[in-house]
Formats: structure tokens, C-alpha cells, sequence
């Protein structure tokens, strides 16, 4: 199963022209609704008048555009470029659109935007969310206003200024923030297994991950074991691959996080991407969604304050499968026909049903999930699932009836759990069991 799914390292091979980015229109502060899916943060935005849905990244620079979902959106000003990213290839190819209209919530509103068109079709992360989502946006949300993201309540709040949030902050922890090519980094301790490291780390809010560590660019680093190999995630390049393991403590100041996993990704996935200096990883939204954190990019500040979720065990896939949403199908459903009778004495209405044999179909779009890989050695592997095996029930249950963040919450474990799963292979149905198991154990050595 796909737990880290998305994150990307631009270097364009061009050079672009600043933009300006977001301004709050005659407001103080505004307030935007998210929907928060695995760990990830998805925002609507109007996009030159056409409502879309993006997803939310401080660990990109730019504005990406993969999928219009056959909606019609005006771009002006277009012009071709190229630009490299985090994975196994070397370049994309995009469109770069200059002067767009975006509009997010009521106040927030930025009059030229450049977006960059992706014209890889092949390139959807919506197959991995499991909803449409149409794009990615990056630093110009974060430039010109403090921004508060609250995991609990799902809203953003932009503010015009420090000051109007100066009596919340006195709840919160600051801390130094750089902001360097755009993106921003802090410092924490990491603690392998008994000497903590203080580490420059990428705040990654499109890393569903806790911690990524580069093991090359860390003095002296060992492999903590248990580990695995597994599969990371998908870059704009290709596919990110390395090792997992669990470390003893990531600590933001006077917060400590206890066993999370470490993802470790190989030299070969990171080749492309332009690293600040003294960089050793990243600090993903498993870690970020425990807080109230507030951003500010003018102030070169971060603040956090710890929400209900600080104390959450750190939870990894325990089954070893990948699944994907491969879109939906419309489902036929029989349904009674039914008709009603006014009784004009009372005013009641009431319901008849007709004859056994009068009945019409309803239809609906139902999502088909399949499995794209299962992790060397896992108990789903071993259970005998394969790649491309259509899930049809998860512990009795349609997965049908599942969102792809359900069928992640169900396999992720920190003990043992039986799991019982219904799978058509070549339209034959299949039945499997197996325990799903952690499969990188912290030991204290």
C-alpha cells in the first residue's frame, strides 16, 4: 500500500519570472475549509472562473496543473518548458501559463498566478487519493501572510499580519524557520537510536510520511534494524524506492515523538533533486498533523502547538499491499417501484408498493480499487495477491463501499490483526487470509 504518496523536488530548467502571489482582499483574516485525505490537505480553487480541486505542498516551489477532469478552463500567455524532479527519470514537460485569475475562499485572491501545465497524461495522482484532484500548490499560498493550519477543526486561516494573531501565538511554541528556494526548513532532533542530531529538515506538508533521512548526506548514518526495502512513493521523475525503519525520537523543541518511521530513500531517487545546504531529510504531515502549526514565511517563524492527535502510535501498512483507485463503474441496482396515494381527509400520504413485478434500475458510480504491487516478503505477498487482483470485500465488507483513505486506515497496525480479503483475478473470485503484522518492530539494542 502506497503510505507516502506524493512529493516533489523542481529544478526548472528555465528560469521563471517572480510572481507576486496571494493577497487577503479588504480582510484582516479569512478562513478556508479542507478536506484532510491521508494525511494530505486538499483546498478548492477557482481557477480563471472554473472551480477546481489542489492539493496543498510546502515542499514545492511552483503551481502544477496534471488533470482538468474535462472541465474547461481558459490559458493565456502559454509557453513550453522543461523541468526535473524527484524520482528515476530525468525531465517532464510542461506548459507554462502566466496572468490566471485564482480565487481561494472568499478574500484570498491572487490576480497573476503562473501555473505550469503538466502534459505527461500518464501523470494522475488521483488513482493514489482516491478523488479528483487537479493540482498542486506550493509556495505562492505561503509568501505574503502568516498561514494557521488546524488539523482538528480542517480549516486554514490566512492572516494579513503577525499582528493579528499576536495573543493566539502566546500558546504556542516559536521556532526559526528558513525559507530557501522557496520551501521551508527548520531544525529537530533526530535520535537514531541514543545520540540525538540536530538536522536541518524540509517541512513537507505533501509528505504523508513522519521522517525522511538521506542517509548519504549523514555523517556516519546506520540502518536501523529492522528495516525493509519498500516502495516510497511516485515522484514527477518515476518511482521513489529505499528503506524503512523506525528511530527512537524525532523532538521539535520540548516535543517529543516516539518511534516514528523513517523513510530512507535510495542515492538513485534523489539524484535530480537540488538540495539546500546541510539538508538531511524531511518532516512530513505525519508529524505536522499532530500540531496546530502556523507558517510565516515574511517572519522566517514557525509555530506549533500540540493538538489531540501528538500522543497517536506511529503506524505503518502491516499487510505489504499497494492499491490504487483504477476509477469508477456505474453499478445497476434493482429497485421496488413504489407509489403514492393522498388522503385528502387527513392530509397523509401514503406509501403503496405495486406488484412483485414492478421494479426499475437505479444506477451508481461505484469505485474499483486494484492492487498495484505488494512489498517483498509481507504477509499479503505470502498469502499469495498479486498485482492487478480487483479487491472485492475487505473483512466482509465491499470495498466498493470504501474510500481508498478507509482501506489504508484498515491495513495500517501496530499489532497483530486477521485480515479476510475477497479478490477477482481474471474475473475469477479469490479468497485470502492473512495477519497483518509490523514489519519494522523498534529494538532497543
Amino acid at each position: 500500500m502506497m503510505k507516502f504518496l506524493f512529493i516533489i523536488g523542481l529544478i526548472f530548467s528555465v528560469l521563471t519570472k517572480a510572481q507576486d502571489g496571494f493577497v487577503l482582499d479588504n480582510a484582516d483574516k479569512t478562513v478556508i475549509k479542507f478536506k484532510l485525505i491521508n494525511n494530505l490537505i486538499f483546498i478548492p480553487m477557482n481557477v480563471n472562473g472554473v472551480e477546481l480541486n489542489f492539493m496543498l505542498d510546502s515542499g514545492i516551489a511552483e503551481t502544477l496543473l496534471f488533470s482538468l477532469d474535462n472541465k474547461d478552463v481558459d490559458f493565456k500567455n502559454i509557453e513550453k518548458i522543461t523541468f526535473k524532479g524527484l524520482g528515476e527519470t530525468v525531465s517532464i514537460e510542461a506548459l507554462k501559463s502566466i496572468k490566471n485569475d485564482i480565487r481561494i475562499g472568499k478574500n484570498f485572491i491572487d490576480k497573476s498566478h503562473t501555473i505550469f501545465l503538466v502534459l505527461d497524461e500518464d501523470f494522475n495522482i488521483s488513482q493514489d487519493i482516491g478523488v479528483p484532484v487537479n493540482g498542486i500548490i506550493g509556495y505562492y499560498f505561503f509568501k505574503n501572510h502568516p498561514i494557521e493550519i488546524n488539523y482538528i477543526k480542517k480549516t486554514i486561516t490566512v492572516y494579513k499580519d503577525k499582528s493579528k494573531f499576536s495573543k493566539k501565538i502566546n500558546k504556542f511554541s516559536d521556532f526559526p524557520m528558513s525559507v530557501e528556494f522557496n520551501k521551508p526548513y527548520m531544525n529537530a532532533d533526530v535520535e537514531m537510536k541514543h545520540d540525538k542530531q540536530s538536522s536541518k529538515l524540509l517541512l513537507d506538508l505533501g509528505n504523508t510520511d513522519s521522517v525522511w533521512l538521506f542517509p548519504a548526506l549523514i555523517k556516519d548514518f546506520i540502518y536501523n534494524r529492522p528495516n525493509i526495502d519498500d516502495f516510497l512513493g511516485r515522484g514527477f521523475s518515476g518511482d521513489i524506492f529505499g528503506k524503512r525503519s523506525r528511530i527512537n525520537s524525532l523532538s521539535i523543541g520540548k516535543f517529543k515523538l516516539n518511534k516514528p518511521i523513517a523513510s530512507m530513500p535510495d542515492e538513485y531517487s534523489i539524484q535530480h533533486l537540488k538540495l539546500v545546504k546541510d539538508r538531511k531529510g524531511s518532516i512530513g504531515s505525519e508529524v505536522l498533523r499532530r500540531f496546530t502549526v502556523i507558517f510565516d514565511y515574511q517572519d522566517n517563524r514557525i509555530y506549533f502547538k500540540s493538538n489531540k492527535y501528538l500522543e497517536d502510535p506511529f503506524l505503518i501498512d502491516g499487510s505489504g499491499l499497494e492499491v490504487k483507485q483504477d476509477g469508477l463503474l456505474w453499478e445497476k441496482e434493482q429497485v421496488q417501484v413504489q407509489t403514492a396515494k393522498t388522503n385528502r381527509a387527513n392530509n397523509e400520504i401514503n406509501v403503496i408498493n405495486n406488484s412483485p413485478d414492478s421494479f426499475q434500475y437505479k444506477f451508481t458510480l461505484k469505485p474499483l480499487f486494484l492492487v498495484s504491487g505488494t512489498r517483498k516478503d509481507s504477509p499479503a505477498q505470502k498469502a499469495g495477491i498479486i498485482k492487478n487482483d480487483e479487491l472485492v470485500k475487505i473483512d466482509n465488507k465491499l470495498a466498493k463501499e470504501m474510500t481508498l483513505n478507509k482501506i489504508h486506515l484498515i491495513l495500517k497496525t501496530d499489532v497483530s490483526k486477521k485480515i479476510h480479503l475477497e479478490v477477482k483475478r481474471n474475473g475469477i473470485p479469490m479468497k485470502f487470509e492473512f495477519t497483518l503484522e509490523d514489519p519494522i518492530p523498534y529494538i532497543e539494542e
